[in-house]
């Protein structure tokens, strides 16, 4: 075929980005992307494209994200019966209370960001869950909300030795006879665009002020009260709910996923029982976390009828109601995964890395930086960062196979690449769960955040420059520090602005919001 293992290759997907982007309608842009990958695919033969776009795109697509559509569904259902219960309502009045000031509120959705890092996804759905009536109280729009979420999922997660995102790396590392876990870790000090993406979202946090889209987006929620909601999930009041019934199910929630990310790892006992970090590594999160949310709701269930806050009609149209939210989000992903099938089918895997190898000579020092634009680029194309850098690793290692410091510098900017490539692309599973756990239109998550990642990723280009020179976490990562932060300041006084000059935000009605949405 004479597409495959060429640049034809990542045209599908650069097509659907920037259908989507331009046009604001995801599903028909995704669609084009997979119909120009399928027809690439079968050298434009009618019958050959739609057997790829079933038997190749789709279905595959389906099957191997079941257990990730199972955990959508469940955790859709146990959202719609905290809400009904009135859980949610009760959480966001104490939150109200309490929470005084938007920054406290960004800055708290932040932190449950940070400390749900074992898995993207389930950090993802659940940090938006959780925070939707607080920051909802406080007229943070949904688009921030989705950045703050998108930007402590991967790049908490690609930071975090105990987590699925190092079990994948170590697995990829561990191929080529190499310590997986220890490479990992000695990654993590370069890993620039993860480390200083924390620094940009704390620093815009309390500097208050944003830039772009988001700006704009924000600027609405607070004066006019547009939150930029899907709608659906305006807050059930009930007099007998307390805080609890919301924080309660959440708990069980995220003790069962990693008790269920620990069982099927192994650690509780059978042939591969290990230490937490070896469960961790042998674990699936597509079979774990729909193994922890299935109790979890379960307890929900029992949880909320013993309470005689829901009765069993209303427990059973919560079920409903919860699978519904979710469809939106289950279709999106199928297509983007759809779109990747395409582009693997095409050789996009192939043809990048011919690229890298062909510019691997004469770039010695200056090889972590190209690396890192590379991951980025493919990252975006694909929308997937486990995919990136398991292409990348094993082209990066044998080129620094006698340089020990340059190896974990190059390893660094595989995952970085990868992680900002991920972050920013509208195909992203990653991105796709962000926009689902905020409750927003996905195109409008992706167009608010691209401008905060760019700057990100060109700061992060500049660190690996001077990386592959300086070689030194010690002296690197305070100068990202204060590269990041003078950029920050730098921008507040351009282009930034901030609703604190607006006056008084407007009170919001949720049901009206939801109306409207």
């Amino acid at each position: 075929m004479e597409f495959v293992n060429t640049a034809w290759a990542l045209v599908p997907a650069l097509v659907a980005i920037v259908l989507a982007l331009a046009t604001k309608e995801v599903y028909v842009s995704l669609f084009v992307g997979i119909l120009m990958g399928a027809l690439l695919v079968a050298g434009f033969d009618p019958v050959a494209t739609l057997d790829a776009i079933i038997n190749d795109g789709m279905i595959p697509a389906v099957a191997d994200n079941a257990g990730i559509f199972i955990f959508l569904v469940l955790l859709g259902m146990m959202v719609a019966l905290v809400n009904k219960a009135g859980g949610a309502s009760a959480f966001g009045k104490w939150a109200a209370e309490h929470v005084t000031s938007r920054v406290g509120t960004q800055i708290a959705a932040f932190a449950l960001g940070v400390l749900i890092f074992v898995d993207d996804y389930f950090n993802c759905l659940t940090v938006g869950s959780v925070m939707r009536p607080l920051t909802d109280s406080k007229n943070v729009s949904r688009a921030k909300l989705a950045f703050i979420i998108d930007a402590t999922a991967a790049p908490i997660c690609m930071i975090a030795p105990v987590s699925s995102w190092a079990a994948a790396v170590s697995g990829v590392a561990s191929d080529l006879n190499v310590n997986g876990i220890e490479l990992f870790i000695n990654a993590i000090p370069f890993n620039f665009y993860s480390l200083l993406m924390i620094v940009f979202v704390v620093g815009l946090i309390f500097l208050n002020f944003d830039y772009g889209p988001m700006a704009k987006a924000e600027i609405e929620a607070y004066k006019n009260g547009k939150l930029g909601s899907l709608g659906g999930d305006a807050a059930v009041k009930n007099t007998r709910a307390s805080l609890w019934d919301m924080l309660v199910p959440i708990i069980v929630l995220i003790v069962c996923c990693i008790g269920g990310m620990l069982y099927v790892g192994g650690f509780f006992g059978g042939e591969t029982a290990g230490s937490v970090i070896d469960a961790f590594g042998n674990t699936d999160a597509f079979v774990a976390l729909p193994w922890g949310s299935l109790i979890a709701i379960t307890f929900a269930f029992l949880y909320f009828l013993a309470r005689r806050l829901l009765t069993l009609r209303e427990a059973s149209e919560s079920f409903v109601s919860g699978f519904n939210a979710m469809v939106p989000a289950i279709l999106v992903l199928t297509f983007a995964v759809t779109l990747k099938n395409m582009t693997g089918l095409l050789g996009a895997d192939v043809f990048v890395a011919g690229l890298m190898e062909g510019a691997a000579p004469g770039l010695f020092n200056l090889l972590p930086a190209v690396i890192f634009l590379v991951a980025v680029f493919l990252g975006f194309s694909t929308g997937t960062s486990w995919g990136t850098f398991g292409i990348l690793i094993p082209i990066v290692m044998p080129i620094f196979s006698n340089d020990p410091t340059l190896l974990i510098i190059g390893i660094s900017a595989c995952l970085a690449g990868a992680v900002a490539g991920d972050h920013c692309s509208p195909i992203s599973d990653t991105t796709v769960m962000a926009s689902a756990g905020a409750n927003m239109k996905h195109v409008d998550h992706v167009s608010t955040q691209l401008p905060y990642v760019i700057t990100m990723a060109a700061i992060s280009f500049v660190m690996f420059v001077i990386a592959g020179f300086v070689q030194n976490a010690f002296i690197c990562l305070p100068i990202g520090i204060v590269l990041t932060l003078g950029t920050l300041v730098v921008l507040k006084k351009t282009v930034g602005k901030s609703v604190k000059d607006l006056g008084p935000a407007k009170v919001i009605d949720p049901e009206a919001e939801a109306a409207q949405a």
